[in-house]
């Protein structure tokens, strides 16, 4: 299970189609369509070291001071452009050749620079970007509507980069990241391939803001809070209905087909993570995820055997027993001896993190398929610290949460890994959302590993930290609290890396996995929704109760404990504002356990509204107001409960906690939150590796 960010794969246009990544030839496209503009500005010419073959004439080079850097990249999202300006690093208002990146997923990858100077290409696109940044689009026409409901879309994310330099890697380091790459596109046509989005590609218009939302947001759905409910905002033209390849076509036309399936006899082979559903009508079976996948799943498995044979550091034998272990894996769909593999990994025996697997089950309507994802990160040594606190506690964890959740939950001996920390390089598959990214996860979520308490958990610590990010989150915040408790919120990450760490522990502990009531398993005495979310809701109240547990130990101070309080609570802000439910009906776990907690803690005074008060940015009127010292009460209070229903198996208390909070605004002001916070985009990640 993973805790999501408080948050772009682009493209460029072709008349064909490809569902990974939509990469086309951008060099190709541009140079033959666009004529070489010179500068509207004329400054001052600056020296510039000589430039390469294929680089631009040895002209006076231009300065790009023409658009400013947001407007830069978002346009550039408009006209999927694999382009970014990472920063204005010397404050001079203009594009330098050292700020510039070339970002992954796309067709090509052209050179934007070239012994120090603007390539051509860069130059053509350069042009393209600012003069689609003044024309106007035409929205008299039908599809000139929906293209602006695209673009609508597109504005929900802010493009936001994750960027690795991996040029002073050896050779044969270089070739195992290659090869790792190439597994990510790989795990993207198979995801596309099993959430409908391959299906649809070849109905895909011409124009570049339709390819890049088609990229972007995995199939041809908006996504954003404000246009996922807009039936006619899509990246093809009449809106067709995406139909997952994972259940048979027939049957995701009828109301409730997740229910009708979970109430058959077959259902537990049925809706077994590693199946898809084949058949017709009534006649239906189960098909492995190898069979269905075959080819896909085939091409996978080689090249991860080729990734392990390409690492050849003897201090990598870990990685490559798991490289190898999930190989098999992939062609047998006995993930067990993957995972322990897996398992057995850590901070101190592989500079490398790597998972590739199907695991969450968020990705489709039912919330039972496991979602073919990959996760390929660097080790960051500064977990070492927050293990040697918590590892001696961790058992100390379960016993307080099995105490809160009561019978017939019993506490059991754990051991799970607390936790690495990684630096993302890429996520692909089920892992590279729209908008936002996680940012902590604890897997496997099933088998003996899990069950075991021996999972694995990791924090991305390289995600939201960037200064775009946390200026918006700030302004966010200032935007609903009063000033007094707006002095509470914390400046730097630390606060909220420490929620995300204990968030991910508590997958780990109390009633997870596979634990059973009566025989029945989560899915089943939830339903597959609602399980997920009840398993979230615990993890995040897990966040916020044993912070004091702690401070109590003497391991964070009280300061700290305070701080990590409130960042968890402007992280619950946050995902309340993106809405309880997708465009397509299905239950958004992460902005349910949000609302959840948000009305917990308002309804038993740990915070209050004031119509009257004004909020911290000194503009909007009505504020909330956090009282500290109910903080700690509270979340006691919330743990018991949440816990206990999870033990319990209390299909009719989750039930009752959505209806007060997320399905009502009679405790949580949904359209209050979600106005001020999304003046404000969510991050929308995009990837830069260096070679």
């Amino acid at each position: 299970m993973s805790r999501p960010g408080q948050s772009v794969s682009l493209q460029t246009t072709d008349s064909r189609p490809n569902v990974r990544g939509m990469r086309f030839k951008l060099a190709a496209v541009l140079l033959a369509t666009l004529a070489f503009t010179g500068c509207k500005k004329k400054k001052e010419p600056q020296m510039r070291e000589p430039v390469g073959s294929g680089s631009a004439a040895a002209a006076a080079p231009k300065k790009h001071d023409a658009i400013a850097r947001a407007d830069f990249n978002r346009v550039a999202v408009y006209q999927n452009i694999p382009v970014y300006w990472i920063a204005d690093a010397n404050n001079n208002n203009t594009l330098d050749p050292d700020e510039v990146a070339t970002l992954r997923f796309y067709d090509t990858s052209p050179k934007w620079v070239e012994g120090g100077a603007f390539t051509p290409d860069f130059e053509t696109a350069y042009d393209k970007i600012v003069g689609e940044s003044k024309a106007k689009l035409d929205e008299s026409s039908e599809d000139g509507k929906r293209r602006a409901l695209v673009r609508k879309d597109l504005d929900a994310g802010r493009p936001s980069l994750v960027r690795t330099d991996f040029t002073n890697l050896s050779a044969d380091e270089k070739k195992f990241a290659e090869i790792m790459l190439a597994v990510g596109d790989q795990i993207d046509d198979l995801y596309e391939q099993a959430n409908g989005a391959t299906a649809l590609a070849a109905k895909l218009p011409a124009d570049p803001e339709s390819r890049s939302l088609f990229t972007r947001n995995r199939g041809p759905k908006c996504v954003g809070p404000a246009t996922e409910k807009d039936p006619a905002c899509s990246a093809i033209p009449g809106s067709p209905k995406v139909i997952f390849d994972i259940y048979p076509a027939d049957i995701q036309a009828k109301e409730g087909f997740c229910k009708t399936l979970e109430d058959r006899k077959d259902a537990d082979k049925l809706m077994d993570h590693f199946n898809v559903v084949k058949g017709e009508g009534d006649k239906l079976e189960a098909v492995a995820y190898h069979d269905a996948y075959k080819d896909h799943v085939t091409k996978i498995a080689q090249s991860l055997n080729d990734a392990a044979k390409a690492m050849k550091d003897p201090n990598e034998k870990p990685l490559v027993a798991y490289l190898e272990a999930a190989a098999t894996a992939f062609l047998t769909d006995n993930w067990v001896p993957a995972d322990e593999a897996w398992a057995k990994m850590n901070v101190d025996n592989s500079k490398w993190y790597v998972r590739v697997a199907p695991d969450e089950t968020y990705w489709e309507p039912c919330a039972h398929k496991a979602g073919y994802h990959l996760t390929f990160a660097r080790i960051n040594q500064g977990s070492k610290a927050w293990q040697d606190k918590l590892v001696p506690v961790q058992q100390e964890m379960e016993d307080l949460i099995a105490k809160q959740a009561g019978a017939p939950y019993k506490a059991r001996k754990v051991t799970f890994h607390l936790p690495d920390f990684i630096d993302i390089v890429i996520n692909a598959g089920d892992d590279r959302d729209p908008l936002g990214a996680t940012i902590g996860q604890s897997l496997p979520n099933w088998g003996p590993v899990a069950n075991e308490g021996r999972g694995r958990t990791v924090a991305m610590v390289n995600i939201n930290t960037d200064p775009d990010s946390r200026a918006a989150r700030k302004q966010q915040m200032e935007s609903v609290f009063d000033a007094a408790s707006a002095k509470l919120y914390p400046e730097s990450t630390e606060p909220g890396l420490l929620s995300t760490i204990l968030h991910e522990a508590t997958h780990n502990l109390g009633p997870a996995h596979e634990y059973q009531v009566k025989g029945k398993k989560a899915d089943a005495a939830f339903g597959g929704p609602i399980a997920s979310m009840m398993e979230e809701l615990k993890a995040q109240t897990g966040a916020l109760y044993l912070t004091e547990f702690l401070r109590s130990k003497n391991i964070i101070t009280a300061e700290q404990a305070q701080q990590s309080f409130i960042d968890s609570i402007v992280w619950a802000f946050g995902h309340t504002s993106q809405g309880m439910y997708a465009g397509d009906g299905s239950r958004k776990a992460y902005g349910n356990l949000a609302a959840i907690q948000l009305g917990y803690l308002i309804d038993n005074g740990a915070i209050t509204w004031d119509a009257n008060a004004t909020a911290a940015n000194g503009t909007d009127k009505g504020a909330f107001t956090i009282h500290a010292d109910k903080l700690v009460p509270v979340a006691d209070k919330l743990m018991k409960e949440v816990a206990g229903i999870k033990a319990r198996g209390d299909k009719a208390a989750a039930e009752k906690l959505v209806a007060r909070y997320v399905d009502s605004e009679q405790v949580v002001p949904h359209k209050l939150i979600a106005e001020r916070f999304l003046r404000h985009a969510k991050p929308s990640f995009v990837y830069s590796v260096s070679m």
